[in-house]
């Protein structure tokens, strides 16, 4: 870990010169409000086949030639499993309050049913060690690692998988029940249902709209049954779901058939998670939408009324929003996939759609850094889904890859990261102000890691991680989000300069692939 006091000393001046100080305008966070960072099991845990773990699906993917970038894997990864005490320290190091990480089905389960005690020791080990350093555990159970003995049975688009959760959920919590307060079932199970099942850029790389439709609803079955059967051990735990969103724009809002693009794009992707959650309903539109598709196979009578088992939190993941039309774009961003690997749109039903950029700043990944989005995406749920409920509401993701260039001592001057942090935590305080809950913030990620297809080209981390020796090093972000926890205060962004790496998107008139 490299944070002695020389090395950490110098990346203080060097952040300090890149970013300045927080002056007398600079903006206050909430009071009360978490501060935290977040990871996944499988990006960044490693140790494969240690102590029982077996195969999940994104082993059996990342091994799969073409897959992944250069044939990447999540065999070693950050090793964490092996490295976690010297990880918590930096985290306590750095002032972070709170640690959103998830246990790997496949180490507790292996063959998707009976359980391995050596798997939970890990997190056992974990949650004590977060706790001694007085770092709040926030337990995910399912970030997209199915164990492959259940795909093997048919994955997430059979009925049985959602069951098969719930045992697991149960015996992870047997073990950590005590300790951990805060449970989020799934997190992005858009994700795990249409990139996994329907696009097939991700694990375990199928490609069919109505194993996606089927995976989503057993998705949200095995979320709503988990929820209950927590619930009924124990009333004080928080429990939740955690959903990546987009914000969908229309490019030309005086256009009907743009209106009808984003809001295919907003139905597919946000509401047809919300709405079963919050309203006990698919959205009628989105059943209209995915006809004859075969989802309606699948929902059985009481199976609504499961997914809508109340939750105390839903956490927010926000990367980017997008613009939408049903024409096609001029010029095209560059967007490459990560591999050459044949895929499919991950939406089900959004033919004739497309996606325009807006000549915005953009990441190394080619998302639009939009944190505007932020702000009106929360006013949203707040207004139409959560505050009604009265769920409380996290951002449990928000992060960037950039190009990131460390010098001859490893240190990353990452004035992009910085701003980017920044700027989003400024549109959270907006949203707070216009009345919304908003309780906590969670960069993604606490280090860099294996980013799913991209494998290791993609480096999201405010620790910069050296793949070949395992050193970690604190970027010049992670010592401005240290600040940040320490003095509560945000210093201010200019709007006007872009978070950016000095990329930005075409103008309006051009744009991206289609969806």
């Amino acid at each position: 870990m490299t944070l002695n006091a020389t090395s950490s000393d110098r990346a203080a001046d060097r952040a300090e010169q890149q970013s300045g100080s927080p002056s007398a305008a600079a903006r206050r966070l909430p009071e009360g409000f978490v501060l935290g960072v977040a990871t996944a099991a499988y990006q960044i845990e490693g140790a494969r086949h240690v102590e029982g773990r077996a195969d999940s699906i994104w082993d059996t993917f990342s091994h799969t030639p073409g897959a992944v970038v250069d044939g990447h894997t999540g065999d070693v990864a950050c090793d964490h499993h092996h490295r976690f005490a010297e990880d918590v320290a930096l985290m306590q190091r750095l002032g972070v309050q709170s640690y959103r990480f998830s246990t790997s089905w496949a180490r507790v389960c292996p063959d998707g049913r009976a359980v391995n005690a050596k798997g939970l020791d890990f997190y056992e080990r974990l949650v004590d060690a977060l706790l001694t350093a007085g770092i709040t555990p926030w337990l995910t159970l399912y970030h997209w690692d199915l164990p492959q003995a259940l795909e093997d049975r048919g994955g997430w688009p059979v009925r049985e998988t959602a069951d098969r959760f719930v045992d697991y959920a149960l015996a992870v919590h047997d073990r950590l029940g005590d300790r951990v307060s805060t449970w989020t079932t799934l997190n992005e199970p858009w994700c795990s249902a249409f990139v996994g099942y329907t696009s097939g850029e991700h694990a375990p790389g199928r490609q069919s709209p109505a194993d996606g439709l089927a995976a989503a609803h057993h998705l949200m079955l095995g979320h709503g049954q988990t929820v209950r059967a927590l619930r009924s051990r124990d009333a004080n735990l928080q429990l939740g779901l955690t959903l990546n969103f987009t914000v969908a724009d229309p490019v030309n809002p005086a256009d009907p058939c743009d209106v009808d693009a984003a809001r295919r794009v907003d139905g597919q992707m946000n509401r047809m998670f919300l709405d079963p959650v919050f309203r006990g309903q698919y959205p009628a539109d989105v059943l209209a939408d995915v006809a004859g598709l075969g989802l309606e196979d699948h929902v059985r009578p009481g199976d609504l009324a499961t997914i809508s088992a109340p939750i105390d939190v839903l956490g927010v993941n926000y990367y980017n929003g997008g613009a939408f039309s049903h024409l096609p774009p001029v010029t095209a961003l560059s967007g490459a996939p990560a591999t050459t690997r044949q895929t499919r749109s991950p939406f089900p039903a959004a033919d004739g759609v497309h996606g325009h950029p807006r000549g915005l700043p953009v990441t190394s990944m080619d998302w639009e850094v939009q944190p505007e989005g932020l702000t009106r995406l929360l006013v949203r749920l707040h207004e139409e889904y959560t505050g009604p409920a009265g769920t409380t509401l996290h951002v449990t993701e928000n992060g960037a890859a950039f190009d990131d260039r460390p010098d001859e001592q490893g240190f990353v001057d990452d004035r992009a990261r910085v701003e980017y942090v920044r700027s989003h935590l400024s549109s959270v305080v907006d949203a707070v102000e216009a009345g919304v809950p908003v309780q906590g913030y969670f960069y993604w990620s606490f280090m860099d890691n294996f980013e799913w297809a991209w494998g290791y080209a993609k480096r999201f981390g405010i620790v910069r991680v050296d793949y070949d020796t395992q050193e970690r090093t604190p970027k010049a972000s992670a010592l401005d989000y240290a600040r940040i926890i320490r003095t509560r205060e945000l210093a201010v962004v200019s709007r006007e300069r872009g978070e950016d790496d000095g990329r930005r998107s075409p103008q309006a008139t051009s744009g991206v692939s289609d969806v």
